[in-house]
């Protein structure tokens, strides 16, 4: 391609189907001469007007629901950041040559978002397709057949649509549930004694994808010492929380009476063998001594906590690596490690949500983590967590939940 900028104004303009751009409050920001010639309005009759407020509901028709349709598919495209392709819509419009009367319309529409540099939806594209002639054609002579057909598939498709909504309010009262689960069951504390930790969880995008990332951070008995760990369960929604919640719970129990991570693992392990789908569940545990400076460590088929040192040296933990709870039909020992530290190191825990990509490298992942997290370690442990998420979550959110804890040592 030469030098030549591309006119995106001009391509805009110039696309052959209707396509109008909306803000988030629903005012037009724009739309194509196609979209302006066959709604039969003027750009002065649109632009910087409500969607409603151009388009309203037929008064005449009790039973037309356009208005709620499209408004329903526009809320979810802006609460998910997904594209919503609505079913056969019949959305009369008012004839602006003929005040009082309307005509009968159909119309196909697909909505989309657009996002900014954070990712936050920012426009959404609303285009287009009518139809209303082709309904109109099969009505000519010899069409009656295909006429009562094309009536029937109407019908079906807005009693499909009414099936999807009903599933999505199902789906969404489900996810809500499940993240409440997840809130309660998940502490909130930023510290743990007087250490300096930060801890966060980013459920992920869509109703349908709650998922059972934990963390947990607990005081251990003996010493200057606490234990955190970090696990995932396999599976999505509320079956998913629910199993967290039990596996998180037995970890906390276990960890404070253990000698060590490697013990409380086993002892997680013959307790997930027992559980309804805990299968290949995996968890990091870690133990660190404050007045040793040392971590111990143990994980079940878990990605590596990174260890940044007080020089920005990167360390990942992966030296007690284990399958997942509830691989073995008998207990096994897990294995455990121990590295030290100096004051001023960073300890991130974190699970996959957060460095896997599809069609990706999991050590691409993996470095990307370890380059963030060196170059924002000597930054608070709550700006340092704002800090990876913001630059390792892709801009639309993750399509898996992420939970990340960062202790200062």
């Amino acid at each position: 391609m030469n030098d030549t900028a591309v006119d995106y104004a001009g391509v805009f303009q110039a696309l052959p189907g209707m396509v109008a751009l909306l803000t988030p409050d629903l005012m037009y920001a724009d739309a194509n001469e196609e979209f302006l010639r066959v709604a039969g309005r003027t750009r002065e009759q649109m632009i910087g007007r409500h969607l409603f407020e151009v388009f309203p509901d037929n008064p005449n028709d009790p039973t037309a629901t356009g208005m709620r349709d499209l408004e329903a598919s526009l809320s979810r495209v802006l609460a998910t950041g997904e594209r919503d392709a609505m079913a056969l819509q019949r959305y009369d419009v008012a004839c602006p040559d003929r005040p009082g009367e309307w005509e009968e319309r159909y119309w196909s529409p697909v909505n989309a978002p657009v996002f900014d540099a954070d990712g936050k939806v920012v426009l959404l594209v609303h285009r287009v397709e009518e139809v209303t002639e082709l309904i109109r054609a099969r009505g000519g002579p010899g069409g009656g057949r295909a006429r009562v057909l094309e009536a029937e598939l109407y019908t079906r498709a807005r009693e499909l649509q009414e099936l999807n909504e009903r599933l999505r309010r199902a789906h969404a009262h489900e996810r809500e549930v499940a993240l409440a689960l997840q809130e309660a069951m998940l502490s909130a504390r930023r510290q743990v004694g007087h250490h300096r930790a930060a801890v966060r969880y980013r459920p992920a995008v869509g109703a349908l994808n709650v998922c059972g990332d934990w963390y947990d951070l607990v005081d251990l008995v003996g010493g200057n010492r606490i234990g955190v760990a970090v696990g995932d369960v396999v599976g999505h929604g509320l079956a998913a929380a629910g199993v967290m919640g039990q596996l998180r719970s037995a970890l906390s129990a276990a960890c404070r009476v253990a000698e060590g991570p490697a013990q409380a693992l086993n002892v997680l392990g013959r307790y997930a063998h027992v559980v309804d789908g805990a299968e290949s569940a995996t968890v990091v545990a870690t133990f660190i001594d404050f007045d040793h400076r040392t971590i111990t460590y143990s994980s079940a088929g878990h990605p590596p906590p990174v260890l940044v040192h007080a020089d920005g040296r990167v360390e990942f933990l992966d030296q007690a690596t284990d399958p997942p709870l509830d691989a073995y039909p008998d207990p096994v020992p897990r294995p455990q490690s121990v590295t030290t530290y100096t004051d001023g190191a960073t300890l991130a825990l974190y699970t996959d949500g957060l460095v896997e990509r599809r069609r990706e490298d999991i050590d691409t992942g993996l470095a990307r983590l370890a380059d963030s997290l060196r170059r924002h370690c000597t930054q608070d442990p709550e700006l340092l967590a704002d800090a990876v998420l913001l630059e390792l979550l892709p801009p639309g959110g993750a399509t898996d939940d992420t939970a990340l804890v960062i202790v200062r040592l």
